[in-house]
């Protein structure tokens, strides 16, 4: 593990003050509900941005230190057969914290409690006496900071972000939260989700003499900030937001501010609450409130900007969208099943959701059993529904690491043993109906079925509390190119002779939709299932190595970039914007 500490003079902002062109929210309102413009300027496609001088962001932190863990025996080259659950990855979770005298601790464990959402990287910034102090480490939580790292973080106001990414030696400089010092202070960011215009974005930066230091769309964010002539600071990332296109919830800090902004669309959850001391939290999670003792109050709604400071909690429109699109796959896999997320409770969600695959697709077994962790709630639902006994037939050990060493004589789905342990005792002579959230390529789920039948199980099937995944998703989530997807290229009977088991069935989508209501589940996103995306993926937003979930399969030239063949047609682009 290896960590960055930094610090960067405060220049004071000017003063607070509401703008003209900007409308406060004193009471926000619902979802879709008199949402108008926060500016009324819209912006030509392709952006042609001009910037004031070469390098705006004129003293980005980024003392990064080179891990020695990053070299050729780098924790994250795995020697797994799998490289990890063939499962979507979450690409991050974020944290904000204002007015505790306890701040960058508190935020610490509210990290802890959104580790499900990125493993590989977490960061923590805090503003005292004006300055900037900032924490970022390869790793757990738990494995990047200590006692004394947290010492090095003063201040009652702070933000913080766990993250998932690719491997390799480019890892620690884009850990979060970005901190960068520009004409009028220093700024903090820490981002959850995806920019779909990433790439021209800063083609259009770049050209005009932006220079970045990371690879991480994030740092885009900050240079729209840094050439901003806007004034007070919240309408400079108004003014930056207007250029964003895709999934994005953030948190900014500055020497005076704590700022939450979520996307128009409401890709991906934001929440904020209240400690008994009146300190202001936002997080991905409700989970993470419930940790430091915060009591949850609302969403961050799509298109709204919430300022904190000395004036109290202000709430303005940032950008009006008459439909959400929130990312259903919080609700199958993402969020904690204690979470409150999109406004509905993901336990409740994931128990229905297997009640439906029971009713939908019964079968005669004699025991339930869930790939846990994920699958565990849906199996209960199953088994509730069914009339079934549901048992723990495959333990999940959690202590698997990063590495490990296999012995010379090959050990067939070695991966998925060092993980899931059958139970001999609940699977022997039975049959067996075993629930999992989703599949992605299938080769996880065949050597789970190879594993069952080899304990002794004497029917297998499989149960999916999701609808088939044929599309990649562009907004926050770590998914496989449609190439990789084994629905995308399989019928449903087809990937049962893949997987090897008894019998297959997902989720349907319109039994999905209906327990979701006719008009809540409108204001979802089912793009990984249906390929129809809210916004369209400019160019080619996805490439080799952007996920390490179970290995590539096939040849290089194979792999299709992150386009769903159907959806290139769709758009009608004549060229791809590779990078």
């Amino acid at each position: 593990m290896a960590a960055s500490t930094a610090s960067t003079a405060a220049v004071t902002p000017s003063a607070f003050q509401t703008s003209s062109s900007a409308t406060r929210l004193a009471h926000p309102p619902p979802y879709s509900k008199s949402f108008f413009n926060l500016t009324t300027k819209t912006l030509p496609k392709p952006l042609h941005i001009t910037l004031s001088k070469k390098n705006p962001i004129s003293d980005v932190i980024s003392t990064y230190k080179k891990s020695e863990t990053l070299g050729s025996d780098s924790p994250f080259q795995s020697n797994d057969d799998d490289g990890g659950d063939d499962k979507p990855r979450e690409e991050c979770g974020v944290v904000g914290i204002y007015k505790d005298p306890e701040a960058s601790r508190l935020c610490y464990l509210a990290l802890h409690a959104l580790q499900h959402r990125g493993q590989e990287g977490a960061g923590i910034v805090t503003v005292h006496d004006g300055v900037l102090h900032s924490v970022t480490g390869v790793g757990l939580v738990s494995e990047v900071f200590n006692e004394s790292k947290l010492d090095k973080l003063p201040g009652d106001t702070a933000i913080g972000h766990v993250r998932y990414s690719t491997a390799g030696s480019s890892m620690l400089k884009n850990v979060q939260p970005f901190v960068a010092g520009y004409k009028f202070g220093s700024v903090g960011v820490a981002h959850n989700g995806n920019l779909v215009n990433y790439q021209s974005l800063r083609a259009d930066l770049e050209e005009n003499g932006s220079i970045f230091n990371t690879t991480s769309d994030t740092e885009v964010v900050l240079h729209l900030i840094a050439i901003s002539k806007q004034r007070p600071f919240f309408l400079r990332i108004v003014e930056a937001c207007e250029k964003l296109e895709g999934a994005y919830s953030m948190v900014f800090l500055t020497e005076d501010k704590l700022v939450a902004v979520r996307d128009p669309f409401g890709f991906r959850p934001l929440v904020m609450g209240r400690r008994a001391n009146g300190a202001v939290v936002f997080a991905s999670e409700t989970c993470a409130l419930d940790l430091i003792e915060a009591t949850y109050e609302r969403e961050v709604l799509p298109g709204e900007i919430i300022v904190v400071d000395k004036e109290g909690v202000q709430s303005f429109c940032l950008m009006p969208h008459p439909e959400p699109k929130s990312c259903i796959f919080e609700h199958i896999y993402f969020a904690l099943p204690n979470s409150i997320v999109f406004g509905r409770s993901v336990y409740q969600s994931r128990h229905k959701f297997g009640e439906i695959l029971a009713t939908e697709s019964p079968v005669d077994c004699d025991v339930v059993i869930a790939v846990p962790d994920s699958g565990v709630v849906a199996a209960i639902g199953y088994a509730a529904k069914a009339g079934v006994p549901f048992q723990q037939g495959l333990i999940r050990s959690h202590y698997v690491g990063r590495t490990f060493i296999e012995p010379s004589q090959k050990i067939r789905d070695f991966g998925v043993k060092l993980k899931l342990a059958p139970v001999r005792a609940v699977l022997e002579g039975k049959r067996v109906v075993v629930v999992d959230d989703s599949i992605v390529r299938g080769t996880t789920s065949s050597k789970i079925v190879r594993l069952l039948k080899e304990a002794g199980a004497k029917e297998v099937h499989m149960r999916i509390a999701s609808p088939p995944i044929v599309a990649s998703c562009y907004y926050g989530v770590d998914t496989p190119s449609a190439g990789e997807l084994i629905s995308n290229r399989m019928s449903v009977e087809e990937i049962r002779e893949f997987i090897g088991s008894d019998s297959l069935a997902f989720l349907p989508i319109e039994r999905l939709k209906g327990e979701l209501g006719v008009e809540e589940s409108k204001g979802f996103c089912y793009a990984c299932f249906t390929g129809d995306y809210p916004v369209e993926p400019l160019g080619k937003v996805k490439r080799i190595g952007d996920f390490v979930d179970d290995g590539l399969s096939g040849s290089m030239g194979s792999i299709d970039g992150g386009w769903l063949a159907g959806i290139k047609k769709k758009v009608n682009l004549k060229e791809e914007v590779s990078f």
